[in-house]
């Protein structure tokens, strides 16, 4: 089984939030602040960064944890990342 995804958290411009899933982070990264692959959430929020994300996992339990984060209130996303950066 694949285990190349994480799921990540970024902080956008107007101090939002937004969760995704990728299996290439860097290339992720650079359509949400720079081309119109990224989300139509966070276009219009840029410059967006990266403020935490998780270990390496497969798909199916990526997709699962984003989901799970997403249900979240804003003050509890956090919480859910092993890897926090830039906060």
């Amino acid at each position: 089984m694949n285990n190349d995804y994480v799921v990540y958290l970024l902080e956008c411009s107007d101090k939002s939030y937004y969760c995704g899933t990728t299996n290439n982070l860097t290339k992720r990264l650079y359509d949400h602040n720079h081309t119109k692959k990224g989300a139509k959430y966070t276009k219009s929020r840029r410059p967006i960064k990266l403020i935490a994300k998780t270990g390496n996992m497969n798909k199916s339990n990526a997709l699962k944890k984003e989901k799970h984060v997403k249900s979240l209130q804003k003050n509890k996303k956090l919480s859910c990342f092993s890897i926090i950066l830039n906060y």
